[in-house]
């Protein structure tokens, strides 16, 4: 069996519960490397906390694929579309739990199992007991490996080299989309194996917009540029957010700008082991108040990063829980002016064993592009 699976079969046993069931989806490829699409036919790994191996219960046609990819003793239990799911199922939860209803609850992934899986189980399994697996799976992808920040590492130098080609051909005059598209060939041409999320070119008044849809608004001389975007590489994401002008975009802009650069550098700064999610949050937002922006800063300063955009732990007030080296999260503060712009600044970060290290190293002064179309 894999470490990780090890360790999540630790918690399982510490939790007193029966085991988990897990989906085709990003938990499992962390914890096994296997990846399918999650399409309508069943597929769910059984992990038994009782000592017994884990049981794959899958359709047949992937069986012989699945069979020569899974490092670890597992016992399979396929089916065929004639036959339908349940049968394999129901033999896969004796086998596993040593009972046609495990006695204890059943882990599952409450934000990631569909209704056809539980239905499937409850069926299978009446009175069966369920809990959330979702906070114990967090816990264990917070923090990164060497091979996982490696990977990162490797994400985030993909990103930044497209922001590097991308930011030379911006001027007035090219609208929103067209840029976008324009960024997302420059990231696959640096190497991502795809986009971390559909990234975001927002100009003038509609960079106010933290979460702006990219539009047909043609940019303008004075604007300023919100360019949030990111790069996948062997699963692993990247997330970056830049702020540039369009000429020279006024003093007040400036000033809004040195702000929330000031509060990005406030934020990293106080990044170390020990240090919640919390406290980063307190010192960021503590500048843009300070300044008088408090209310214009709409969002958290930053999220976990990793096999997904969004992970834990959440860079937010609440957010309690000490961080541990190899922690990676963004910090990513912003002023937002609805009808006039908007400034973000994003990086993304690792806790190290005596402090913190910032992934992203692209230039966070002010860029000032052509005004010239």
């Amino acid at each position: 069996m894999s470490v990780r699976l090890s360790r999540l079969v630790e918690r399982l046993v510490a939790s007193d519960y029966a085991g988990a069931a897990l989906m085709p989806a990003t938990n499992l490829a962390y914890l096994t490397g296997l990846r399918f699409h999650p399409g309508k036919r069943l597929i769910l790994l059984l992990l038994p906390a009782n000592g017994n191996p884990p049981v794959m219960v899958l359709p047949q046609l992937e069986l012989e694929r699945v069979r020569a990819s899974v490092p670890f003793a597992t016992q399979f239990f396929a089916w065929s579309d004639a036959e339908g799911p349940l049968k394999a199922l129901a033999d896969g939860i004796a086998a596993a739990f040593g009972a046609t209803v495990p006695d204890k609850p059943l882990a599952v992934e409450h934000t990631v199992m569909r209704m056809m899986e539980l239905r499937a189980l409850e069926a299978v399994a009446p009175g069966l007991r369920t809990v959330d697996l979702d906070p114990m799976l967090s816990e264990l992808r917070m923090v990164k490996d060497a091979e996982e920040l490696a990977l990162m590492e490797r994400a985030v130098a993909i990103v930044e080299q497209a922001l590097h080609t991308f930011i030379r051909q911006i001027h007035a005059g090219l609208s929103e989309r067209t840029l976008s598209h324009m960024l997302s060939d420059a990231i696959l041409a640096a190497g991502a194996d795809g986009e971390s999320f559909a990234n975001m070119v927002a100009g003038g008044p509609n960079a106010a917009n933290p979460h702006h849809e990219n539009s047909d608004r043609v940019l303008q001389t004075g604007d300023l540029v919100i360019i949030d975007c990111g790069a996948v590489y062997q699963g692993y994401h990247s997330d970056i957010t830049r702020t540039v002008a369009i000429g020279d975009p006024g003093p007040l802009a400036r000033h809004v700008y040195d702000i929330v650069l000031a509060a990005n550098t406030a934020g990293r700064n106080a990044c170390r082991p020990g240090v919640s999610g919390a406290t980063i949050d307190a010192a960021a937002r503590r500048v843009i108040e300070d300044a008088g922006y408090g209310a214009a800063f709409v969002h958290r300063t930053g999220h976990g990063l990793g096999l997904e955009t969004h992970e834990l732990p959440n860079i937010v007030a609440g957010s309690d829980a000490p961080l541990l080296p190899g922690t990676t999260f963004t910090i990513e503060p912003g002023i937002y002016l609805p009808g006039q712009f908007g400034v973000r600044i994003e990086d993304d970060v690792v806790i190290t064993s005596d402090g913190s290290r910032s992934l992203t190293t692209f230039p966070r002064e002010l860029i000032v592009v052509s005004g010239i179309d």
